[in-house]
């Protein structure tokens, strides 16, 4: 009987051999004069997960780059935010439409090209953000702010009308300006992030299913771990990238009058996208090189295929199985049943869609969070969020996967930490209710009431745009029209003081008269210490970002494994397209009108109501940190029932836990001492 099973398997290895050693077109490395032997030893998992993992650092670059330059190009073109919330779902409605199909169909066709397609795609996008800049400029009002431009609208001010930005004994009729009051660059920054949403599906849905596909079950929760490590890397980059263009002025030729923590100030915001341009071309090249099929998977889908005697067959799936067979419509339709009645499945994107509506305003606003709530600048907000917050998140994802890989918890184990992990961020988005900074929410209150006084009414400042001065007594105004000042001086260094400033003493007591020499005010606000305030909040903002990413390699284990093997293309294709709908649409909408709900003074415009200047920071810190609270709380009950469906699903594959008994037993038996009392 042994002598049986010996020739048994010498005959299973003698036809399998030569399939796995022979090349075929859907193995082969590379494509039209790009390929070759030196291409084809680079044909393997670990080699794919290394390069999708950079183009995904570069791709995670671009979305943090736009989200590090959101509140400067609110300021440049006058966007309210719940406009900016309409835009950044560009990408998301554009997912909604081709996800399902573009992983259903495109993810028959060869993988690794429609892969680099889609970063094609991507470099579109980053071109159409470049645009604006392109047509429109820098844009007057920033023009206004350098010397080269100042001193000659100075000069003409003085020899013909009075400087608008003063108090006016008149009302002052309504000018438009030049800037771009339509809504053309608002339709190219939404056409972008749609042409971004294709690209992103094409990327994210068919590149992790290739990779699970190619790769053993053992081998899955490792490189999902290190390809999502270097994706983290990525907001990291971008966002320090958008923290050194920012510290440039948007016309880096002049010399701008005003320092970068001046509200005012707009940074180079367009400089980084033609860096992203060139980068995400080179990643698509080197992404399209990979086969249709790895070798070594085809050898273990021969293997498999041969010892069940289904025979060898051709494809990209796993074991016993040809994903690349014909689909059909009915085919789709029966897949999205089985879907249907997957409660795993169900209950886990329910409880995601609740997670992502409550936490995408900490991916997209957080820069603007920190500028407006801690009084710090731009530049600064993107460094904090970049380099120091997302370096805790790459570790929690380095953690969590070597955890999964060494220890091999179950599917419950998995479902359970998730839980604890919705419940850890509830309680830092409490504490981040708490983290306020007093001196800034009464300056902002104190700025708004000065607005509405009968001295600053007298001067009719309604079109006057946002320029803060500060007083002697270390109030800020709106500006020096809303300060009642009558006269503007600059000194040799371009340093603007206000005279004759009447509300100053108004604004105290409406009885209190104060010499003329304290009736004055220098350009910018007033300085408010919140530094401390926001260090604690960094520090709570790198425990939730550790925490949270730990979740992320079994979230996706999770969902791979809960369904059948030939329906996880289509399964991750669905999840994010209902994602899309349910979450990453409607969320930054949402969260983007309760930031403008609390608006306190809006860049108004002849047309529009432009974007928002100063806020009520306490009530906003607390509706939205309860609102974003809540919802993840709601979701975790979710995950809890994914949890007790979780327990029949199978992470790793028996064989491979029986070869790591083995292991194990082995290594107990080495050390355990031989008769004779040595090792």
């Amino acid at each position: 009987m042994a002598s049986e099973e010996t020739e048994s398997s010498e005959f299973l290895k003698d036809k399998i051999v030569p399939e796995q050693q022979k090349d075929t077109s859907d193995t082969t490395c590379g494509f039209w004069r790009f390929k070759g032997p030196t291409l084809q030893r680079f044909a393997s998992e670990n080699i794919y997960m290394v390069i999708y993992g950079i183009a995904g650092c570069f791709l995670s670059i671009a979305f943090s780059y736009f989200n590090g330059t959101l509140t400067t190009l609110e300021k440049r073109y006058r966007i309210p935010t719940k406009i900016t919330g309409v835009i950044t779902v560009g990408n998301d409605i554009s997912t909604v439409f081709s996800s399902a199909f573009l992983a259903y169909y495109a993810g028959r066709g060869h993988r690794p090209r429609w892969i680099g397609f889609g970063l094609v795609i991507l470099a579109v996008f980053c071109l159409l953000m470049l645009c604006p800049q392109l047509i429109y400029g820098p844009g007057e009002d920033a023009l206004k702010l350098t010397r080269e431009y100042g001193e000659s609208i100075d000069h003409t001010l003085n020899g013909t009308k009075r400087d608008e930005a003063l108090c006016q004994k008149d009302k002052p009729s309504c000018l438009e300006d030049e800037a771009p009051s339509d809504f053309m660059p608002i339709m190219i920054f939404f056409l972008a992030q749609f042409v971004c949403g294709v690209g992103c599906s094409l990327f994210y849905t068919l590149g992790l299913s290739y990779m699970d596909d190619n790769s053993k079950k053992s081998k899955s929760p490792a490189m999902i771990s290190w390809s999502a490590f270097l994706r983290m890397l990525g907001p990291a980059i971008g966002y320090s990238l958008a923290s050194v263009c920012l510290r440039l002025y948007i016309d880096p030729f002049k010399e701008p009058l005003i320092s970068k923590e001046d509200p005012r100030w707009i940074g180079a915001w367009w400089l980084g996208w033609i860096v992203l341009t060139v980068i995400l071309l080179i990643s698509a090249f080197f992404v399209g090189l990979f086969p249709k099929e790895m070798p070594s998977a085809r050898a273990r889908r021969l293997k498999a295929a041969t010892s069940t005697g289904t025979g060898t067959g051709t494809g990209t799936g796993t074991e016993g199985e040809s994903p690349l067979a014909e689909r059909s419509f009915k085919d789709m339709v029966q897949t999205l049943k089985r879907l249907a009645v997957n409660k795993v499945y169900i209950y886990k994107t329910i409880g995601s869609n609740l997670y992502f509506f409550g936490y995408i305003p900490y991916w997209i606003f957080t820069p603007k969070y920190i500028e407006i709530q801690f009084k710090q600048s731009a530049a600064m907000a993107n460094m904090a969020t970049g380099t120091v917050a997302l370096g805790f998140s790459a570790a929690g994802v380095l953690l969590s996967g070597y955890v999964v890989s060494k220890f091999r918890p179950s599917a419950r184990a998995m479902a359970a930490w998730n839980c604890v992990v919705d419940y850890l961020t509830v309680a830092g988005i409490i504490c981040y209710m708490l983290i306020g900074c007093q001196p800034s929410d009464r300056m902002n209150s104190l700025a708004t009431l000065s607005a509405g006084d009968s001295c600053s009414l007298s001067c009719h400042c309604d079109y006057v745009h946002f320029a803060p001065v500060c007083s002697p007594t270390n109030e800020t105004f709106i500006s020096a029209c809303h300060a009642g000042c009558s006269e503007k001086l600059t000194d040799d260094q371009g340093r603007t003081t206000y005279s004759g400033c009447k509300c100053i003493s108004s604004s105290l007591s409406p009885n209190l008269t104060l010499p003329d020499e304290n009736q004055f005010a220098s350009d910018g606000v007033c300085p408010v210490d919140c530094y401390d305030q926001f260090l604690i909040y960094l520090a709570v903002m790198c425990l939730l970002k550790f925490v949270g990413a730990t979740g992320r390699s079994t979230d996706l284990l999770l969902v791979l494994r809960c369904v059948p093997a030939e329906d996880k293309t289509i399964a991750l294709g669905i999840g994010s397209m209902l994602f899309s709908v349910l979450s990453f649409i409607p969320s930054p909408i949402v969260f983007g009108w309760i930031l403008d709900s609390y608006c306190l003074v809006w860049g108004k415009t002849c047309s529009t109501k432009g974007n928002c200047w100063l806020y009520d920071t306490g009530s906003l810190r607390y509706t939205m940190n309860l609102v974003s609270a809540t919802l993840i709380l709601v979701g975790s009950f979710w995950h809890i029932a994914v949890w007790y469906y979780a327990k029949d699903i199978k992470i790793f594959d028996d064989e491979e836990l029986t070869d790591k008994a083995r292991k194990g037993e082995l290594m107990e038996l080495k050390s355990k001492p031989s008769k004779n009392g040595k090792n």
